[in-house]
Formats: structure tokens, sequence, C-alpha cells
């Protein structure tokens, strides 16, 4: 799963996520991972810790967006840090169009995600 550098491949890990596969996705992630929500009750989200958590927070997002697809994506990764932007274009589950322009920030710890951490863009 990991790369030459020992980071997580993070094209390889959006095209799981436009494929909807969520074994996929969730084959990058460590047993302890954190998933920081873009929205929640307090400044940083909604926070969900372990694969079970994390696996349920990426169900949901793909229940709510069922033609959910990440495009213009960039992606970039320097030691155990990660980035990677994003445009998520869809159709959500009330029938009304989505697009948005967002970010992951990740941690790694021995070439899996320990932490993805998303930021969305604020449309009015």
């Amino acid at each position: 799963m990991s790369s030459a550098d020992g980071t997580p491949p993070l094209q390889a890990l959006l095209d799981a996520f436009n494929a909807h596969d969520l074994e996929a996705i969730m084959a990058f992630f460590t047993d302890d991972c954190v998933f920081d929500t873009p929205r929640g009750p307090a400044p940083g989200g909604h926070r969900l810790v372990g694969k079970q958590e994390v696996r349920k927070g990426f169900q949901a997002r793909l229940d709510g967006i069922p033609d959910i697809h990440y495009g213009d994506e960039r992606h970039w990764a320097a030691g155990d840090r990660g980035v990677s932007e994003w445009t998520i274009r869809g159709t959500q589950a009330t029938g009304e169009p989505i697009e948005v322009r967002g970010c992951d920030l990740f941690e790694f710890t021995d070439g899996k995600i320990s932490r993805k951490d998303s930021f969305w863009k604020i449309v009015d």
C-alpha cells in the first residue's frame, strides 16, 4: 500500500473513493486511524476514531452523495504528512447537486494513513 518513501499513494486512495470501494479505501488506513470530518459540533468537525467508526463515516459520505466524484486533484507528501486537494461533484441524497472544493490533511504511520482531516469550502 505504501510508496517508495513509505507514504500511502494518495492518488490510489482517491481512485478507491471514486470507485466507491469501501474495502479498498479502508485498506489504506491503520487500525487506530482517526478521521476528522469537515462538519460537526466543534471547530475541528466530528472526530471518528478506529477503523469501524471511520468506515461508518466514509459509508455515510457515500450514502449522502451516492454519485460522488473527486476531481481536479493534486497530491503531495513529505515525511509522515500528506495533502490532497480536490473538487467534489455529485448529487446529494436530497436531490440537490453539490460542487465543493476541499482538501485532506494526512498523517502516516508505517506506510498507512493514521489521520485524515477533511476541509470543505463553504458555499453560500
